[in-house]
């Protein structure tokens, strides 16, 4: 059967690769991925799929499904299709949706034969607002089995775990005034953004080391000679377990009130962008696709690696999910650069989806008629939750 999926991978893989090439040629940043959208909703109804879009309210979002006439096991598959600014695709996310669609193409003729769900989810803002949480608060995934997604990179590496991530901004009120004439009369929020800074750096040294805090001050008064009466910071607080973010959370959040009650400033704290949880990959769902792109591609496999931040730990935490890297053949090469962006198109880009779609593919058809290891998978998740 495997060798059925890769020969009819080979069929639609130019098709795909196309798709990729027209959203590398037409980048849209997040939230904005309007003809991204269009033209992977568009495919996909060509294609004979059933497609929600706009989908739970999320106006580039879009849910497409496939099922055969047999009751069987939901795959849900991810795409990704926002660009960064300035850089264009240079995440790759052009590929992770030809990818993905691949995979789910390549197993229509399946699902026909031994019945179950193919189920794309599209997923816009990644970079920066993503919405996979949103989904699955809202219950997109009730009814998924498994989750899957590829990403490019230099190398290949085995789904790994990934840093919980929160947006928060701190902003600071408090009076103008002249600060030569009569800065006894003012209240300067900077002062608190600066005392935040400080004291955070401070609380680094008693923090685990899988921390990271990181920030920037995009408001810090108008003129050198106004006592600022407003000042915003804002920070990405990330750790490798949720649970703990919400410590560290709650200590900077103590060193931001110390701040205002110092200099008289009133704080508000919000949240500027979604919050991603830790990425949970199940172990026995990376295995089973780790050994498809070995055995099927020669694919040379690095050990998991602790990556930055994804929504796709929300999904994680939801339903058995993995998010491996598959490499462009390129050891040199990282994402978030043009040149990344550039691979995307070349022959290198065109090696990845098929790689990646091929051991998507072929991972969904071992869970859809292995029992014993779908059993095994779905055991696995329960325990760790």
């Amino acid at each position: 059967m495997k060798e059925k999926i890769a020969k009819r991978l080979l069929e639609i893989l130019d098709e795909v690769f196309q798709i990729s090439s027209e959203l590398y040629k037409h980048p849209e940043t997040a939230e904005h991925e309007f003809m991204a959208s269009q033209l992977l909703t568009d495919y996909l109804t060509r294609k004979n799929f059933v497609v929600e879009r706009p989908y739970l309210d999320v106006e580039t979002g879009f849910r497409a499904e496939y099922s055969g006439e047999k009751p069987g096991l939901n795959v849900g598959l991810f795409c990704e299709y926002d660009a960064l600014p300035d850089i264009g695709h240079g995440c790759g996310h052009n590929l992770i949706s030809a990818a993905s669609i691949a995979a789910a193409l390549t197993l229509k003729p399946i699902v026909d034969e031994i019945g179950g769900t193919i189920t794309l989810f599209g997923t816009p803002a990644e970079e920066t607002n993503g919405v996979k949480g949103i989904y699955g608060e809202k219950g997109a995934y009730n009814h998924i089995d498994i989750g899957m997604m590829a990403h490019p990179d230099g190398v290949s590496r085995s789904s790994g775990s990934s840093l919980a991530i929160k947006a928060i901004q701190y902003e600071y009120f408090g009076k103008c005034s002249h600060a030569a004439f009569a800065p006894e009369e003012g209240i300067n929020a900077l002062d608190s953004v600066i005392l935040l800074f400080n004291g955070i750096n401070a609380l680094r040294q008693h923090l685990k080391t899988d921390v990271r805090i990181h920030g920037i001050i995009d408001h810090g008064g108008t003129a050198a000679n106004i006592v600022p009466e407003y000042s915003r910071a804002r920070f990405y607080i990330r750790a490798a377990e949720k649970e703990y973010l919400e410590e560290v959370e709650e200590k900077v959040y103590k060193i931001a009130q110390g701040a205002a009650q110092m200099t008289g400033a009133r704080l508000k704290v919000s949240y500027y962008e979604a919050a991603y949880d830790n990425m949970v990959s199940n172990q026995t769902l990376s295995a089973a696709f780790d050994q498809n792109l070995r055995e099927l591609t020669g694919e040379h496999i690095r050990a998991a690696a602790l990556g930055a931040s994804m929504d796709m730990g929300n999904v994680s935490h939801l339903i058995p999910a993995i998010h491996p890297m598959v490499g462009v053949g390129n050891p040199a090469l990282t994402v978030h650069t043009r040149e990344f962006a550039d691979c995307t198109v070349t022959q290198a880009g065109k090696s990845f989806i098929y790689k990646a779609a091929l051991a998507l593919a072929c991972t969904a058809w071992d869970v859809m008629t292995d029992q014993a290891l779908y059993q095994k998978i779905r055991s696995e998740f329960e325990n760790n939750g």
